[in-house]
């Protein structure tokens, strides 16, 4: 399987009373190595409808579930592929990961839908954005 991996500092404030990594910043650190992955595919700057269609996509739903806990500050991974790709829809799958196991501290899904920018409504990918993200694309 194809993978984005960005590492991550934790931080002192990133700390719930329990000196563990606070539930809300799994999904921070899932957001900002997607926003990596996408920068990846040359997609960084300002939205552009001309240039690239498939930019268009909100949020559907974000799943996270908590493995093992991280303690302290310190430096982890977060790792992500594509786990689905629908008609418009894609699926992203996560995890965070020590910098020195592949046993994940959690697991989770991110699924986007490519919409239409002035409506809202769903739209298909373009076959230019299947074929750039088929290599992601995780495998049976």
């Amino acid at each position: 399987m194809r993978f984005h991996e960005q590492v991550h500092a934790v931080y002192f404030d990133d700390l719930d009373a329990f000196q563990i990594l606070h539930n809300a910043r799994y999904l921070l650190m899932f957001e900002r190595t997607i926003g990596s992955f996408w920068h990846r595919l040359g997609w960084g700057g300002v939205l552009d409808a001309q240039r690239n269609p498939d930019q268009f996509h909100v949020v559907r739903a974000n799943t996270i579930e908590y493995l093992r806990a991280f303690h302290g500050t310190g430096e982890l991974r977060c790792r992500v592929w594509v786990e689905k790709l629908g008609q418009s829809s894609l699926t992203f799958g996560m995890n965070i990961l020590p910098m020195d196991e592949d046993v994940p501290h959690s697991k989770g899904t991110r699924t986007i839908v490519r919409v239409e920018p002035v409506t809202f409504r769903p739209l298909p990918w373009t076959a230019s954005f299947r074929e750039e993200i088929g290599p992601w694309l995780r495998r049976e």
